[in-house]
């Protein structure tokens, strides 16, 4: 290898820890929730009998249903994250017979490579980093790649490091195929699934198998933890180096109008610490939490157990159905993992609807590497929307029987956040369609308005904050709105009955803009700045409706959803700066995995 690959640069960073809620933190998170919930009742009984403006009333019923929707959803997420509930820790298994096996002999675990187009120098690490797993007694570890892009280079990776190699002639089924194509061709009793670049620590196994000594569990998920994301440069330092010491003042304003404290840190807003510390811990209680795919630990039973069930439910619909048989065929593949863009959150529908139950262990186990260019980021988002719209309109979990009502509601919480796209708008051009025409969606600007709406927003804010032990909530604010356009792209090829695409986020970083993905929030921005300016024209010239406090009102919710575009539209302007890579050194290996424990 000629030179180290770039995330060499970020090897030194440790795993973040993952504490739980303190019983402080519970107490206020719920009192401030049930404040917001209470609050939000008071302000939309308000809105429907009090405040509808007349002159307006389709405009002002638009906007309350919207709001009506949108409170619904925080009620949602409210039940999502309402609590913790980790599974206790129990100690690896040492024979069969504690992870519910029959038989004698060791435990046999195999660990997944998966990989199709990324270079050797991703790769290469992980294989590493698997062999380098702690070993258990009574659990023999086999490591396999899996090359789905069937490269000469790949076999002899594979050969270097001793370690198996599978391929196969097609990609029917994309990486979902890849996983069922190396079950049939190994035996071990669990299964580990790593992307290319995932990198296990030593004691993954370790931590994890010991949730199998229930028999129920059919997969455990680890956090994901992107240990390569820009670190960014404080405003303080990135100002008087452009512009000179004189700009060094204007630091906290670029932070407060950014909403980050440095320029370029997690340019993508990829970081996800929220959702899995929060949202999938807490639907742990429940044992709700769906797989995400890299980082996750599968029973071999449980994989073929739904496998072979809804491949009976498909062989019934077609013993009672006049369709054409060759039509339904390819549904009567055996498929461990369901061949779809988003496999992971579908085979854990159906697993969680066949009686299995997931577990999610809260410390990070690997760390992997983030979007470093704005193709993969867009192109992972359209995935996302694509995968959640299609599994939400042809195969909703909600009617599914034999799930439980908790984890049909953790995931519908998942499929309105999603379905936000079609009421956000509603309310994001409300205030550029105010200004435009000098309707207002109230009856007037009172103070009885600013009464109603101001402490559900106030005590809102404190209850995310507090619920969500801190993390930032304003990223998937901004990424709700900025990536509105990629949500509608996605949400109209589910319509049109094109199936998403599946292909894969890449792993290397582009260390160049890219217009295309800027120009729908730069259109926003656009038409944003018109309306704020027409307004102003017409409260200049005292024209009927344009008073101060409507002007006021306007503007700031305008302003504020501009932030939101003007963010994330950065992710296609901006170059993300890449630190130098370290020079090579026998001791230690820079490819090894280096990051302590949890």
């Amino acid at each position: 290898m000629s030179s180290l690959p770039y995330f060499t640069a970020f090897l030194h960073r440790t795993a973040p820890q993952m504490p739980g809620l303190s019983p402080a933190r519970r107490m206020a998170w719920h009192l401030l929730a049930g404040m917001t919930i209470g609050l939000g009742l008071w302000y939309l009984h308000w809105r429907w009998s009090a405040s509808l403006n007349p002159e307006a009333p389709v405009f002002s019923v638009v906007i309350a249903g919207a709001e009506t929707l949108a409170y619904l959803g925080t009620l949602l997420f409210f039940f999502d994250i309402w609590d913790e509930g980790d599974t206790p820790r129990q100690p690896a298994p040492n024979t069969r017979s504690d992870v519910g096996l029959e038989g004698r002999g060791q435990i046999g675990v195999d660990i997944y490579i998966t990989t199709y187009d990324e270079d050797t120098a991703v790769v290469a690490p992980s294989i590493v980093a698997a062999q380098a797993l702690t070993p258990l007694p009574g659990i023999t570890q086999k490591i396999y790649l899996l090359d789905d892009g069937n490269r000469p280079e790949m076999r002899r990776l594979a050969e270097e490091h001793d370690i198996g190699y599978l391929h196969r002639a097609d990609n029917r089924g994309f990486k979902a195929g890849n996983l069922a194509n190396a079950l049939f061709a190994t035996s071990g009793d669990f299964i580990v699934i790593c992307d290319a670049d995932t990198q296990l620590f030593p004691d993954m196994l370790k931590n994890t198998l010991g949730y199998f000594r229930a028999p129920d569990v059919s997969w455990v998920q680890t956090p994901h933890w992107f240990f390569d994301l820009p670190e960014g440069q404080p405003w303080r330092i990135w100002l008087s180096t452009r512009l000179g010491g004189w700009a060094r003042p204007l630091a906290p304003v670029a932070r407060v109008i950014s909403g980050t404290p440095r320029v370029g840190k997690d340019l993508f807003l990829a970081d996800p610490v929220l959702f899995f510390d929060v949202i999938q811990r807490r639907r742990n209680r429940h044992g709700a939490s769906f797989c995400c795919g890299a980082g996750s630990i599968h029973r071999r039973e449980a994989v073929f157990d739904n496998a072979l069930r809804e491949q009976g439910r498909s062989l019934r619909r077609l013993s009672g159905s006049d369709r054409d048989p060759k039509a339904l065929l390819p549904r009567l593949d055996m498929q461990p993992f369901r061949y779809h863009v988003s496999e992971d959150i579908f085979t854990s529908i159906q697993a969680h609807a066949n009686g299995w139950r997931s577990v999610y262990h809260p410390q990070v186990e690997a760390r992997m590497l983030s979007p470093w260019s704005a193709s993969a980021w867009a192109t992972q988002k359209l995935k996302y929307a694509g995968g959640t719209f299609d599994i939400m309109l042809n195969a909703n979990p909600i009617w599914r029987r034999g799930m439980p009502w908790a984890t049909k509601l953790h995931y519908l919480a998942t499929f309105w956040s999603y379905l936000g796209a079609l009421w956000l708008p509603v309310l994001f051009l409300a205030p550029v369609i105010s200004l435009v025409t000098g309707l207002a969606p109230v009856k007037t600007y009172s103070l009885e308005f600013f009464m109603h709406l101001l402490p559900l927003l106030v005590i809102n804010e404190l209850a995310m904050n507090i619920g969500c032990k801190g993390h930032d909530i304003h990223a998937g604010r901004m990424l709700s709105l900025g990536t509105l356009a990629i949500q509608w792209r996605a949400l109209g090829q589910v319509l049109r009955g094109e199936k998403p695409h599946f292909p894969p986020t890449p792993k290397t970083p582009v260390l160049s803009g890219s217009l295309r993905h800027a120009l729908p929030n730069l259109g926003l921005l656009a038409l944003m700045a018109g309306a704020a300016l027409w307004g102003m024209v017409q409260y200049q010239r005292g024209t009927e409706g344009y008073d101060l406090a409507f002007l006021v009102v306007n503007l700031f919710w305008m302003g504020w959803g501009a932030l939101a575009v003007l963010r994330v539209a950065g992710t296609g302007l901006m170059r993300p700066h890449l630190p130098p890579t370290p020079k090579p050194s026998p001791m230690p290996d820079p490819l090894s995995p280096s990051v302590p424990q949890t």
